[in-house]
Parts: structure tokens; C-alpha cells; sequence
């Protein structure tokens, strides 16, 4: 029998390990960077709409209006030959503002909400404006965020609800901001049409808003563009102050009418102070995080910081500066547009307090943005409250007219201490039926003027000579007589009259004398 061959013996192939391979290391747990946001439509809508519900909040601010309203008030009541001839003597800065308000008041009737509605709207186009240029510089989210502080900060909200032009002049400021970036990105001669038009119709609104163009100055240097992209903005810009000269060279005959702005005080320094190092701390923090999020433009480069800072910053210290060594000018209002880029600022800081709160907490970027806002409208609520209140402006002249009416009897005489108070009258004649206004000679709309032309200081003794009773309407506080007309007026009524009632509310003052037999 032939042998059998050998079995092959089965053999089993293993590997020995030699040593422990190392675990790769678990990498650390980062924030999740939000997706791109909402869409362009939304980040623009939902800035607007929040700025329509808080406008539209309190709007009458319990059926009060001040002085400044006022004078609104009655202009835009009057024909545009009448408002023509009147801005021949008296603000014709805000020329374009009350044509415009006359027909407003023509189409929607006279009420406080046509009077105040069209900020409300301009500050919401605003909005929407900055949303969409954060957007633009740092994404969705931070767009949205921008837009939403443009709705809360406290200053905006206050003129967002006075029948004004600030609010209109900071969205002008809004839209050539945006026209400049687009421009800037691509150039386009539209663009720049567009971009001249805006800075244009601002400084029809005030003069003023050409600070802006300091602003705009520095993001062009600091873009280092093409040329061509330079010669564009200087070619916009320069048409946009050439349009305007016009109305700066008949503003400086008018000068005495911002003679009433005092000094700048060490509280307006420490505010602006303020409002600079946060702008400043606001762009060092976000270039320190993120210093490739800078965006492309023709040859340069296009920060948030380029845009927000200059803007923020540049109008109020300019203004501050010539309060301080020419003539004091300086009122927030006249730069309220610079809030513009402080809106930036903190969109930029929101979006970003926003994703941390969203990673800690495993919410949606929606959502934890929503609290954010949430919390800083809460925080900001006594202060919202306030804005809204009747007593947060200087005056009232609605209240005032009330008491006249209350107390006027069944007839006598009238005076204004001093004469600009007459607008009481002017903006409700019907509180005034039966008094006579023995110190007028001609009333503001025939005179041109806003308060009328009164007659001599011996004229308006002599008349108030002739009365056993009058009702004098002034101010909460009465100060030093201005001119001879009111010593006149005061000397008369403390030698010949004696006080029997004096009521003051929300600023004004309105006094009942009676002749000593």
C-alpha cells in the first residue's frame, strides 16, 4: 500500500502586537458656526417690522406735543407759497421736511399719528437698511442683529415718534452708506447716482447729515480701492455738496436761530467720550476673533469695522469739535444718523453673543438671537417706558392750550412770555376763542414767521393797560426777559395786576391777573 501522504497542517496567521497604538486625540468641543441665516428678505423685514410695533407703541404719547412739533404743526398747515416765503426769515434748513409733511397732512388729514407716522416709517426703512449692510460686511446673522439694534436703541426709538426730520435725514444716511458699499463692491455710475441723490436729500432734510461724508471718506481710504472707484465717490460726494451749497449759504443768514445751543457740558463730552472707546472696543474685539472676515472689494479690503467705526464716530467728534472752538452746535439729534454705526457694532456683537448662547444651551441661532433681543428689550424697558411718557419732552403744547381753555372765562386778553409760546394758540386756536391776543400785530402765517409780529414795548403796555383781565401762558420756569417786549409785559402786569391762579403742567405754565382797582 503506497503511504499516505502527509496532512498539511492547518495553521492559523496572527498578528502580535508589539505594543499599544495611541488613540488619536479627541479634539475639543468648539461653538458650531450658525449657517448663513435668514434670507436676504427677512433679515431686512424683521428689523422694519420691529421698528413699526415700537413706533406705533405710544405714539400720541398721551395726546401731547412739544415745542419743536409744534412748529411742525403749524407750517404744514400753511400753503407752500406761505412756507416759501416763511423759510425767506426762519428755518429754512427744514424747507423740504415741512413741503413734505403739507402733503401728508393734505392726504391723511391732521392728527398726531400723520404728524409722527413718517418717522416711524423712516426709521423702519432704516432698519431694514442697516440689516441688510451688515449683512452685507459680516453675514446674516450679525446683519439681522444690526438691524434689530437700530429698533431699540433709546435715541432712535425718540425720534422715531417726533414729527421731525431726523428720522428721515438717518435713513438717507442709511441707504447712501449702502449705495457706497455696493458701489464699492461694484461700480457701477447708477450706484453712484443713486449714492449722490441720497447724501443729497439728506442735507435738504439738514445740512448736518453731510458729516456722514467725513465717514464715508475714511472707508474709501481705508478700502485702498481702484482709482476709478475713488474718482467715483468724489465725483458723487462733491455733486451732492455742490446741490446742497444753496441751502448751507441761506442757513448761515438764519444762524441766530441755533443761538439758543449751550456750551457743551462736561456730561455731553463724557457721553460722546463713551460712545467712541465702545465703538473702538467693539471693533478691536471683533477684528481679534475674526480678522479673515474681511470681504473683498476692488483692490481692497471692506471691514465692519471700516464702515461702523467712521461712521459711528467721525459726525459727533466733528461736531463736538466746532461746538468747542467755533460755535456750539453740538445736539444729539443733528447726528442721530451716527447711531448707524453703532448699530453695526453691536449687530456684530449680538450675532456673536448669539451663537455662544446657541452652542451652550443646544438652541437654534433663530432662537437664541430672539433672546438676546428679548433681554435687551427688557432691559431697556423703563427707559422705552419713559420715551413714550408725555413728560419726556420739554413741553406741551396741547395741555397747556387745555388749562386756557378751562380758565379763560368769558373773555379778556391774552399774552405769550415769551412770544415764541404763542404756539399754544397757533396749534389750537379753539382753546383761544374769545381772548384777544393784544400784543400780535401780525400773525405768524402773514408775518412768515413762527411766532408772529408783536408791537412795541409802549404799544403793549398801553394795551395791557386797557385790560382788567389777561391770561398769560409761559413757560414751567420763568427765566430772564429776552428782550424789551417781555420786560415790558412783566414790569405792567407786576405794577398794575395782581396773580389770582397760576397752573403748571408738563412744562408750561399758564397765570390768570387780574387789574388792581
Amino acid at each position: 500500500m503506497a503511504p499516505t501522504a502527509p496532512t498539511a497542517p492547518t495553521t492559523t496567521s496572527t498578528t502580535v502586537s508589539t505594543g499599544t497604538r495611541p488613540r488619536p486625540p479627541v479634539p475639543p468641543r468648539v461653538a458650531r458656526r450658525p449657517g448663513p441665516g435668514p434670507g436676504r428678505a427677512v433679515t431686512a423685514a424683521v428689523p422694519a417690522g420691529l421698528v413699526l410695533v415700537l413706533g406705533l407703541w405710544g405714539i400720541t404719547r398721551q395726546d401731547s406735543m412739544w415745542r419743536d412739533e409744534a412748529a411742525t404743526w403749524q407750517v404744514a398747515h400753511r400753503s407752500l407759497p406761505d412756507i416759501w416765503r416763511m423759510l425767506g426769515t426762519v428755518d429754512v434748513v427744514h424747507g423740504l421736511y415741512y413741503a413734505v409733511m403739507h402733503l401728508l397732512f393734505e392726504v391723511f388729514g391732521d392728527s398726531l399719528l400723520t404728524l409722527r407716522a413718517p418717522s416711524v416709517v423712516a426709521m423702519a426703512a432704516a432698519a431694514a437698511l442697516t440689516a441688510d449692510l451688515g449683512a452685507r460686511l459680516a453675514g446674516r446673522w450679525s446683519g439681522l442683529g444690526a438691524g434689530l439694534a437700530v429698533a431699540l436703541l433709546p435715541l432712535c426709538q425718540v425720534f422715531a415718534q417726533e414729527g421731525r426730520p431726523y428720522a428721515m435725514v438717518t435713513a438717507t444716511v442709511a441707504c447712501a452708506t449702502w449705495l457706497l458699499v455696493a458701489a464699492m463692491r461694484r461700480p457701477r455710475a447708477r450706484t453712484w447716482s443713486g449714492y449722490a441723490v441720497a447724501v443729497l436729500l439728506g442735507a435738504l432734510l439738514n445740512w448736518f447729515s453731510l458729516l456722514a461724508l467725513a465717514a464715508h471718506a475714511v472707508t474709501v481710504a481705508v478700502a485702498r480701492p481702484h482709482r476709478a472707484v475713488r474718482a467715483g465717490w468724489l465725483l458723487a460726494a462733491g455733486a451732492a455738496v455742490l446741490g446742497a451749497l444753496p441751502l448751507i449759504l441761506a442757513s448761515r443768514g438764519q444762524s441766530r436761530q441755533v443761538s439758543w445751543i449751550p456750551p457743551v457740558s462736561p456730561g455731553t463730552l463724557a457721553v460722546v467720550a463713551a460712545g467712541v472707546l465702545a465703538a473702538g472696543g467693539c471693533a478691536l474685539l471683533r477684528g481679534a476673533r475674526e480678522p479673515a472676515r474681511a470681504h473683498l472689494v476692488p483692490a481692497g479690503r471692506l471691514s465692519p469695522a471700516a464702515v461702523a467705526v467712521p461712521l459711528c464716530v467721525l459726525p459727533q467728534v466733528t461736531l463736538l469739535v466746532v461746538s468747542l472752538t467755533v460755535q456750539p452746535l453740538y445736539v444729539g439729534r443733528y447726528v442721530l444718523f451716527s447711531h448707524l454705526g453703532l448699530a453695526l457694532l453691536l449687530g456684530v456683537a449680538s450675532a456673536t453673543l448669539a451663537g455662544r448662547v446657541s452652542f451652550r444651551l443646544r438652541l437654534r441661532p433663530a432662537v437664541a438671537l430672539t433672546l438676546v433681543t428679548a433681554l435687551a428689550f427688557l432691559a431697556l424697558l423703563p427707559v422705552e417706558l419713559d420715551v413714550r411718557a408725555a413728560d419726556s419732552r420739554v413741553d406741551d403744547v396741547l395741555t397747556a392750550a387745555d388749562v386756557v381753555a378751562a380758565v379763560r372765562g368769558p373773555g379778556g386778553a391774552v399774552v405769550f412770555i415769551p412770544s415764541a409760546r404763542r404756539d399754544t394758540a397757533t396749534v389750537t386756536p379753539g382753546a383761544f376763542h374769545g381772548l384777544r391776543d393784544i400784543a400780535l400785530v401780525h400773525s405768524p402765517a402773514a408775518a412768515g414767521t413762527l411766532h408772529g409780529v408783536e408791537a412795541d414795548p409802549a404799544a403793549i403796555a398801553r394795551a395791557l393797560l386797557r385790560e382788567k383781565r389777561v391770561i398769560v401762558v409761559g413757560d414751567a420756569v420763568q427765566r430772564p426777559a429776552r428782550n424789551a417786549r417781555d420786560r415790558a409785559k412783566r414790569r405792567v402786569l407786576r405794577e398794575h395786576f395782581t396773580e389770582r391762579s397760576t397752573t403748571v403742567r408738563r412744562g408750561r405754565s399758564v397765570t390768570v391777573y387780574e387789574r388792581v382797582r
